[in-house]
């Protein structure tokens, strides 16, 4: 009896197989071999390798972290430079003969706009990319030409300790921190303006602190009154470029910003105006804006930070309420639920029909190498619709008007001689938040105004008559013609 049981048991155990087996025997072991395999990683890659390079393991991150989860380190860096490099090159961004200034904040954006610019001058590479990167330059270096970009850099930094409550010697510290990041730069040697924030209401910059402290103090609005500050922000560089020679102004705006400013300005009734701010380029101011970071998410900017051990600060910037805080705070929450949330934002606003100044002219100079000129014929397809109305601008935040825009003000009687006609020259995003309610309070504000602002406003008059004119320009009769 025994033997025949045995028999029994041995014949049961070796019929057993995976499929058939209901026991726990053949599920052990094939949970011990799953567990010996490597894990999947995201996007695909079932291997836990560097998505380009197949050799080592991608970098460890968190949510919404871009390309980060995909590359290691290596390949990481190079895809990023990669980025900025086709956003400089593609849409002509940068001439030999341009002298660049630099906008510098403090953020991880504007720090590594400062290091890749000099990557692509003619230096070594600052963020000390790999051997792919150091072939590619030297290749681009021997172009019969000679088109490498090798125009000058400068950095500029507003300090807006005058609006903010901050300690002077916090104040001082930080400067003199970025004063040491800008001497470390690779050579040749940058100069860097410091520009306090409220020069641009007056050059005695006591009387302009209490000037910039009485219009800040008027605009009720938590949303207007930082809307405001990043109008005067833009001023004070647009200042610096001018009367330093600088013929490019370089933002570190990235895809996150951005995407933050796509829906707080559709939620300000911004949206004509939404395309201009955008884009590559701007040209409608008097130095033209580039934003070479345009397509990096800011939480690819800080992981390479910390790779090339850059260091970023907090300076003196107040964070933001308001509109603008809780579409931040949005925004951040979509990134973390899906890290392709941001790129998809922009992408889709990207969509929008640009305005003819979204573009850098083309080049006819014969001084100008040739590559240059036909890598901008090539790349410079912007089709922006030119009979959209983009000749007049909003004098506190230089918006584009639409055309209802231009009939309201135009319909205002000494249009931008008065306070009335001010408010009424300004676009309705303006008017709502900026402006205050009371209209006997509008005309002190507008004596708090940059003279630039009231420049702006008093040498746009013409331009907008000029427009209604083109406007109705088919309905008129020339002087040969009569009514019939």
């Amino acid at each position: 009896m025994r033997a025949k049981l045995e028999t029994q048991l041995n014949s049961s155990t070796m019929a057993c197989s995976a499929s058939t087996c209901q026991s726990n025997c053949y599920r052990n072991e094939e949970h011990e071999l799953e567990s010996q395999d490597p894990k999947p990683v995201a996007n695909g890659n079932l291997h836990g390798l560097c998505f380009k390079c197949k050799t080592n393991r991608p970098m460890s991150s968190g949510p919404g972290s871009g390309d980060s989860d995909r590359f290691c380190g290596d390949c990481f860096r190079t895809n990023l430079f990669a980025k900025f490099r086709q956003a400089v090159t593609s849409n002509a961004m940068i001439t030999p003969s341009d002298n660049v200034l630099v906008a510098f904040s403090g953020g991880a954006s504007s720090r590594l706009t400062k290091a890749l610019l000099p990557s692509i001058q003619g230096s070594n590479p600052i963020i000390r990319c790999k051997i792919a990167i150091q072939r590619a330059q030297k290749n681009f270096d021997a172009s019969r030409d000679r088109s490498l970009p090798v125009f000058g850099v400068g950095i500029a930094f507003v300090d807006e300790s005058a609006v903010c409550s901050v300690p002077s010697c916090e104040v001082s510290k930080g400067i003199e921190e970025i004063r040491l990041i800008v001497s470390n730069l690779a050579p040749p040697t940058k100069e860097l303006h410091v520009v306090p924030v409220e020069s641009i209401c007056s050059s005695n910059l006591s009387d302009g602190k209490v000037q910039l402290g009485k219009l800040l103090d008027a605009v009720s609005d938590a949303t207007g009154k930082e809307d405001l500050q990043a109008h005067l922000r833009m001023l004070s560089l647009q200042k610096v470029a001018s009367e330093n020679g600088y013929n490019r102004l370089v933002l570190g705006s990235c895809t996150s910003r951005i995407a933050c400013h796509v829906i707080s300005a559709t939620v300000k009734g911004k949206g004509y105006s939404l395309p201009a701010d955008i884009q590559y380029v701007d040209t409608r101011w008097d130095v033209p804006v580039v934003l070479p970071l345009r397509d990096c998410l800011v939480e690819e900017l800080n992981m390479l930070c910390r790779l090339d051990g850059l260091k970023t600060m907090e300076l003196v910037r107040s964070p933001c309420t308001g509109i603008n805080g809780l579409v931040s705070s949005f925004v951040k929450l979509l990134q973390e639920e899906n890290p392709s949330r941001e790129s998809t934002i922009v992408r889709t606003a990207g969509k929008l029909t640009p305005f003819h100044f979204n573009r850098i002219p083309e080049i006819n100079d014969s001084s100008v190498p040739l590559a240059t000129r036909r890598r901008q014929k090539r790349y410079n397809n912007l089709r922006p619709n030119e009979s959209i109305s983009s000749e007049s601008f909003c004098p506190i935040c230089n918006s584009p008007l639409s055309r209802s825009d231009l009939q309201s003000s135009g319909n205002v009687e000494n249009c931008r001689t008065n306070s009335v006609g001010f408010s009424a020259a300004c676009c309705s995003s303006c008017q709502f938040q900026i402006l205050p309610k009371d209209p006997g309070s509008v005309e002190n504000f507008c004596t708090l105004l940059p003279q630039t602002l009231v420049s702006r406003a008093k040498h746009s008059k013409s331009d907008n008559l000029r427009m209604l004119r083109e406007e109705i320009l088919d309905c008129l009769l020339s002087d040969g013609e009569d009514e019939t």
